[in-house]
């Protein structure tokens, strides 16, 4: 496929690299990739063995005593460049995107270009690493703050959002002076080698060292190897609850710095009062954009008793006229989940739900592959739901809409928050007060919070991240970058004499 070639990536592809090179692996343990459309294989890629991980950590070692003394501005403009170099590739690398992760046409085009946006941030945050000047106390000093770059950020990243997530912290991570290790989800490695040869470009373009943006390819094992490394300050890791705890857990042992993005249980509340035909666009596509495989996806729905029929028959509406196929398929609105495994989990949920006495209002069975293909596909299903079952708890990561009733703003505000996870949000209404009410202290809890706005889609210019469980932190835009940063207060006396602070004396013959 041209895609692919335009990309460079081959039959067998390395998954080690130090920027401008991929290592000649020896590694015999090999990835395969496949694309969730059909099942079948696209590629291989070489896992990244101890030894070339050692070599990857010594390289971006020495490349962060070059790369932080290189000006912010002239690191932004490496980085416009990568912007630059995207937006060439921008097709290439969406239907790929489209191809080994399953997501539709538009949405891969779509996560690309949030790399761009990403990039133009980044172009802009490099003249604005901003610290404080404070007045001081005692006569002829100065006192002010200024941030620092901490080394190396390490990069765990997740199928969902193959190339987008990466994107917000090593733009962001590389202006402010750090150097990247990168590992992608090992069930979309070709997505990492192809923005690594994108990179790879604008690093060859301007002679710049091997070892400011690297990449790892393998397992749970080489994320270990991340975690409890004490050369890497900074581990960002987006993915289960699971495997945010462990990583947490692992760095915090050795006091090192962590943002975690990880699962979301994201909830709409619809008023009496809101805009139907607007809420139900907008739960439609937050349900089953990616097929239900995003953080931000919808995944609980609260209505007002009184709304309840009409939205629900509205979204039944909505659902039986929703493509399933082929995501490279221009007419297609939801493409197929990851993987079989994923199927299944779905189809576990599903059972669980009718056991506890929920309804399937519509959907939820896989898609006969007679009808398609050999791939993953199932209809996204609406089920009724009570907010305190187990299984309405978890995240599933499948297009299930569970549906609820309320009768008052505080008991959905009581049902919106009562989950442990803490990610988007979004309320429904054209009453102000219901409004105020919900983005207040004493509404949602959530790290994002919307008004007539679905969950799923957020910009780049707004910190991303949720609260709870969903491991409380924020990459992309607003000050974000500084958790790529370390703070330094420094004074400064330029007098001929050396008063304490607090009036303190202390006198010594």
């Amino acid at each position: 496929m041209e895609f692919l070639k335009k990309l460079g990536i081959e039959g067998t592809n390395t998954g080690t690299s130090t920027g401008r090179k991929f290592l000649g692996s020896g590694a015999k343990e090999k990835l395969a990739s496949y694309t969730p459309i059909d099942n079948s294989q696209i590629a291989d890629v070489t896992v990244t063995t101890r030894e070339e991980y050692e070599h990857v950590i010594e390289t971006a070692q020495k490349a962060f005593e070059e790369w932080r003394m290189i000006p912010a501005p002239q690191r932004g403009d490496i980085v416009r460049q990568i912007g630059l170099e995207l937006r060439a590739n921008k097709e290439y690398l969406g239907r790929l995107v489209t191809y080994e992760m399953g997501k539709i046409y538009q949405e891969g085009l779509g996560e690309v270009q949030e790399m761009i946006d990403i990039c133009d941030f980044a172009v802009g945050q490099s003249r604005m690493l901003y610290g404080k000047t404070m007045p001081s106390e005692r006569p002829k000093h100065r006192m002010y703050e200024q941030w620092h770059p901490l080394g190396i950020t390490g990069i765990i990243s997740a199928f969902n959002f193959p190339v987008a997530v990466y994107s917000w912290n090593a733009m962001i991570a590389a202006v402010a002076g750090n150097v990247m290790i990168w590992k992608g989800s090992e069930k979309t490695p070709l997505c990492s080698i192809a923005v690594q040869n994108i990179i790879a470009k604008v690093l060859k373009r301007n002679d710049l060292p091997e070892g400011i943006f690297n990449l790892v390819t393998g397992g749970p094992e080489v994320g270990k190897w991340m975690s409890s490394d004490e050369r890497i300050p900074l581990i960002s890791a987006t993915g289960s609850i699971r495997m945010g705890k462990e990583v947490a857990k692992t760095v915090a042992a050795r006091l090192g710095k962590t943002i975690l993005e990880l699962g979301g249980n994201n909830a709409v509340i619809v008023s009496k009062e809101a805009d139907l035909e607007m809420a139900a666009r907008a739960i439609a596509f937050g349900a089953v954009g990616t097929c239900g495989q995003r953080c931000t996806s919808t995944r609980r729905l609260i209505i007002h008793e009184e709304m309840f029929d009409s939205l629900k028959d509205r979204l039944v509406a909505i659902y039986e006229n929703v493509n399933i196929g082929n995501p490279l398929d221009e007419d297609t609105l939801v493409g197929p989940l990851i993987d079989q495994q994923a199927v299944d989990n779905m189809q576990k949920a599903l059972d669980e739900i009718e056991q506890q006495g929920g309804e399937r209002v519509y959907g939820g069975e896989v898609i006969d592959k007679n009808q398609l293909s050999d791939g993953n596909y199932v209809r996204p299903a609406i089920v009724t739901a009570q907010n305190d079952w187990d299984i309405v708890q978890r995240e599933t990561f499948a297009p299930i809409l569970y549906l609820m009733k309320y009768s008052d703003l505080d008991e959905a505000i009581a049902m919106h928050n009562g989950v442990r996870q803490g990610l988007s949000s979004s309320m429904f209404t054209l009453n102000l007060r219901e409004a105020e009410a919900f983005l207040s202290t004493r509404g949602s809890d959530c790290g994002i919070a919307n008004i007539n706005v679905g969950t799923s889609g957020a910009e780049i210019g707004g910190a991303f991240g949720g609260e709870k469980e969903t491991g409380g932190g924020r990459e992309s835009g607003s000050d974000a970058w500084k958790a790529y940063m370390r703070r330094q207060t420094n004074t400064i006396n330029w007098s001929d004499e050396l008063p304490l602070a607090q009036g303190i004396e202390f006198d010594v013959d």
